[in-house]
């Protein structure tokens, strides 16, 4: 069974989470990015783990604005999946 692009990245907040001694918030789709306990270093540490597991950048596009919430966070990677 292959694991979900959602189940992908939310495994990533934990890892940086982890590897940075942050305490992760629950994460929920409503959830501001900047409430999860992570900072910006844990957000660029994401994208690029995420870019060499997944094979693409959701936000190398010129056109995507930057998620607010991690729902918006993980539609970002899920959209960018079936282009």
């Amino acid at each position: 069974m292959s694991t979900s692009i959602r189940q992908r990245v939310l495994a990533q907040f934990e890892q940086a989470a982890k590897d940075h001694n942050r305490k992760l918030t629950a994460l929920t789709d409503n959830l501001p990015l900047m409430e999860s306990g992570l900072d910006s270093l844990c957000f660029a540490m994401i994208v690029a783990r995420l870019e060499e597991e997944l094979g693409f950048d959701p936000f190398a596009a010129t056109n995507v604005k930057f998620p607010v919430t991690v729902g918006e966070f993980v539609q970002c990677y899920e959209s960018a999946s079936v282009q």
